[in-house]
């Protein structure tokens, strides 16, 4: 594991105040590889690379999604793909994960081409 990797997880483990660092990293691939579902083109190509490589590659190898998803589908989604999990837990898997993303990724990169409504998913609000 790089230090990249293990300083990306120790943040999500924390935000999502996961009892283990495998639990943390589960909720990071599943949202990744929704992510790459639909955030596209040049957009998902810088945000994977400022990650750690192996979620660079999650998020650039992404499901093929058959439409965008609004930021609730994409949390019942999440939702679907965690054992266990509830609409709830899922929300706070996804604000753990994007929020740590958006701090890797920085704020410039995030303002130009996130879904709509995505903004809040990766707790950065946007004045409407």
């Amino acid at each position: 594991m790089t230090l990249r990797h293990k300083a990306f997880l120790d943040h999500v483990k924390e935000r999502g105040e996961y009892g283990t660092v495998e639990e943390a990293e589960r909720a990071a691939r599943v949202v990744l590889a929704l992510l790459g579902a639909h955030v596209v083109g040049e957009v998902r190509a810088q945000l994977a690379a400022r990650l750690p490589e192996d979620f660079a590659l999650i998020l650039l190898n992404p499901l093929q999604s058959a439409e965008p998803l609004s930021p609730e589908r994409f949390v019942r989604a999440t939702a679907a793909w965690i054992e266990g999990a509830t609409e709830q837990t899922a929300t706070w898997d996804v604000s753990a994960v994007l929020s740590t993303v958006a701090d890797t990724a920085g704020d410039d990169l995030l303002k130009e081409q996130l879904p709509a409504g995505y903004d809040l998913l990766f707790g950065r609000p946007q004045p409407t």
